[in-house]
């Protein structure tokens, strides 16, 4: 039954707790946005007043050769100071790119019914949830955005468990990424003076989710956001984003030739590049030296966006904490503790910028 627009509660139910989604939503033809969409002034994204992020992707097919060094020092400038950097010659191929943007409009593109069955509450496996916004019970203003998420715990639970529609391409990206997150790891560990050994990486990165993320046009994007100002909460982030743009990143410090402490900067879709992020877990265990990057994102109203990331993180049951070697050096920034404390704390929240990682911090 179609939802009352003008009647929150009617609206929540449809989209939320029915699984319609925003696109149900969008589907239904809209002239506005609905209010439990409206957010607050400071809330939202001012395309007109924002730049695109200067930075050049970084050639990865030059690590390991003559130029190594130069590009591990790019790598490492990027991550300790904007936290976003975007990557090409990555080892990805391009046709696997196209596919899973294509395989993200089908996927969405379906019927409301075959979606919502892996809702919140009701989906058939505990590694796959399709939902909408991030804690919509939470949340003052709700995001336009719904997802798919699919946690990886091994390659015969994946094709046995994750949607048919889209396991073989997406175990396919999420292998790839975790590749390429190694390497990059790798070349950020060294520079913490520590031997990247593959036990310490394990410990960064032994949980593994990807999610496909789906942006319906919107009626009047000045007065929404596809996702909240948020940083991520596990090691690296790999995300392919289309060709429509939207993806924002705040500068945490001044950055000499990239921009002002404070500023919003977007972060532009480059063919066959790929976007890297930062995420809380390495910010703790670098005691600081790599910064996590508070990001969001805007709408459009002209087409569909999507975009599809592969989360890397620790083990819920890890303990994390800031490598000694540069407790001794520094002093601890951050206290140890076990992820799946942190993971409580991050998700039982809506969105605020970086506030997660006051979870972790050290009170001096």
């Amino acid at each position: 039954m179609a939802p009352n627009l003008d009647e929150d509660n009617s609206l929540f139910n449809f989209v939320v707790q029915d699984g319609y989604g925003v696109k149900g939503m969008v589907d239904l033809g809209l002239s506005k946005v609905p209010a439990p969409y409206v957010q607050p002034p400071k809330e939202r994204i001012d395309k007109q007043n924002s730049r695109m992020c200067p930075l050049q992707p970084i050639d990865l097919s030059k690590l390991d050769g003559p130029e190594h060094d130069r590009v591990a020092e790019e790598i490492v400038r990027a991550a300790s100071t904007l936290g976003f950097f975007q990557v090409v010659n990555h080892g990805m191929p391009i046709e696997l790119l196209e596919k899973l943007k294509d395989t993200a409009h089908m996927f969405f593109g379906q019927a409301p019914e075959k979606k919502a069955v892996y809702r919140k509450g009701a989906s058939p496996s505990p590694l796959v949830k399709y939902g909408t916004s991030f804690v919509p019970e939470k949340e003052k203003a709700l995001e336009w955005k719904d997802y798919i998420s699919m946690t990886y715990t091994d390659d015969v639970e994946a094709l046995q468990q994750w949607p048919q529609e889209c396991k073989e391409v997406l175990l396919e990206y999420l292998k790839t990424s975790v590749m390429l997150v190694r390497k990059l790891l790798e070349v950020l560990m060294e520079n913490l003076g520590v031997k990247p050994d593959n036990s310490k990486i394990d410990a960064l990165i032994g949980s593994k989710m990807v999610n496909m993320n789906f942006y319906p046009t919107c009626p009047d994007p000045e007065l929404t956001v596809g996702v909240g100002r948020h940083s991520d909460l596990g090691a690296l982030t790999v995300l392919l984003q289309d060709g429509i743009g939207g993806l924002y990143v705040k500068v945490e410090d001044d950055i000499e030739n990239v921009g002002k402490k404070g500023e919003w900067m977007e972060i532009p879709p480059i063919d066959g590049a790929i976007v890297i992020n930062v995420g809380d877990a390495l910010q703790i265990i670098s005691n600081g030296t790599y910064k996590s990057a508070e990001h969001r994102v805007r709408t459009t109203s002209t087409k569909s966006r999507v975009s599809i990331p592969v989360f890397t993180m620790p083990k819920p049951s890890e303990k994390i904490g800031p490598l000694l070697e540069l407790v001794e050096r520094d002093g601890a920034r951050f206290r140890e503790l076990v992820f799946q404390d942190y993971m409580n704390n991050f998700f039982s929240n809506a969105h605020d910028g970086k506030n997660s990682l006051h979870f972790a911090q050290v009170n001096n």
